[in-house]
């Protein structure tokens, strides 16, 4: 199982030094002042939340990048790995460095849809029914082992993920601006669980895995874990409307219709690969040029290459797909699939990877 985001490009690709021949070609064009400014204003607050999370999470850098990364890009976050590499500890940081209202609910199997989405309860003074909110009602909301909880109740999440309402008794309740489900599983222990449906698990824009730490990385964490859990002394460094204008400054950032067809054309292979039995859904398209963006604003450019998706591809696609049984048999992972489809894939040369050129 990968770990976040790779590190470069894939082998094989001519990305990298395609790459140096546009940063070369933009460097005489620069956007607009009001944009570079809200560039830097959300490279600054980002850089603030992840030294805030790695205050907690001991050497995964590229993991809380991710995390961010899909904060920003209005997606949703799947944690997966075994016990005890801080899928929670990562959920909670995250939700504790922002000054925003948060909730976490531990899925079990007694857990009801009324207790995720809120019920109605008649009010006796009024005379009439009175609506409760419930734990989904919140800027971040940390789902822990989502998958211990019935069928019936994780589908209670659908509208709440992808519409981002809430629909009790014939009336909808708007979500507030962020909001975000991070949702931690184990893979390993299946007993008393409910996988999660392929509906369910396209809604998350990305899966992760935490991954042991290294050595030095255990060994501060003794240190700083050892007498105190440093989530008890974890301040806020943003707040809910400061993640609202970063998700507004994200949106501006331009995708060419070169790129537009290059995410178009990896989540196309991933529906012919003769190693997938169930392919990459639109959705998953969409998940794509949106976490593209954020990583474009997170690296300060308000363009998107497509280095950028080479990189998110793993973690954006690989948990929305079904390998074949002879892949499994060859013990061929999902992420090892699609590393393979996007080094296959060919990348848009310099001319058509301008950031203004079709605006």
């Amino acid at each position: 199982m990968s770990v976040g985001m790779s590190g470069g490009s894939p082998a094989g690709s001519s990305s990298g030094v395609t790459t140096g021949a546009l940063t070369g070609a933009m460097s005489s064009q620069t956007g607009n002042t009001g944009d570079r400014d809200n560039l830097a204003a959300l490279s600054d607050a980002a850089t603030k939340i992840r030294r805030s999370i790695e205050s907690v999470i001991e050497g995964k850098r590229e993991v809380v990048k991710l995390a961010i990364t899909v904060l920003l890009g209005e997606g949703h976050l799947l944690i997966e790995d075994v016990p005890g590499v801080g899928k929670t500890m990562l959920a909670k940081a995250l939700a504790r460095s922002i000054d925003c209202s948060v909730r976490r609910v531990q899925f079990t199997p007694d857990l009801l849809p009324s207790d995720i989405t809120g019920v109605s309860i008649f009010n006796q003074e009024r005379r009439d029914f009175e609506f409760k909110p419930g734990a989904i009602f919140a800027n971040i909301v940390v789902g822990d082992e989502i998958n211990r909880a019935s069928p019936k109740t994780q589908s209670a999440m659908l509208e709440c993920m992808e519409e981002r309402q809430v629909t009790v008794d014939g009336i909808s309740y708007e979500l507030g601006i962020p909001f975000m489900v991070v949702a931690t599983q184990n893979p390993i222990e299946m007993e008393g669980t409910y996988p999660l449906p392929e509906a369910q698990r396209d809604r998350f824009m990305a899966r992760v895995s935490m991954g042991y730490p290294a050595e030095q990385a255990e060994l501060d964490m003794l240190d700083t874990h050892s007498q105190a859990s440093p989530l008890d002394t974890l301040e806020p460094v943003s707040d809910a409307q400061e993640i609202a204008n970063m998700i507004k400054t994200v949106r501006t950032v331009h995708v060419s219709e070169q790129v537009k067809r290059y995410a178009i054309d990896l989540v196309t292979a991933t529906r012919t690969s003769p190693d997938l039995r169930l392919g990459a859904s639109p959705r998953a398209t969409l998940h794509l040029v949106r976490a593209s963006r954020a990583a474009a604003a997170l690296d300060d450019r308000d363009y998107v290459l497509p280095d950028d998706m080479q990189d998110l591809a793993p973690s954006v696609l690989s948990h929305r797909l079904l390998p074949t049984a002879e892949a499994q048999i060859s013990r061929r992972l999902t992420e090892d699939i699609v590393r393979d489809i996007v080094s296959r894939v060919a990348v848009p040369g310099d001319s058509t990877r301008a950031r203004r050129d079709d605006s």
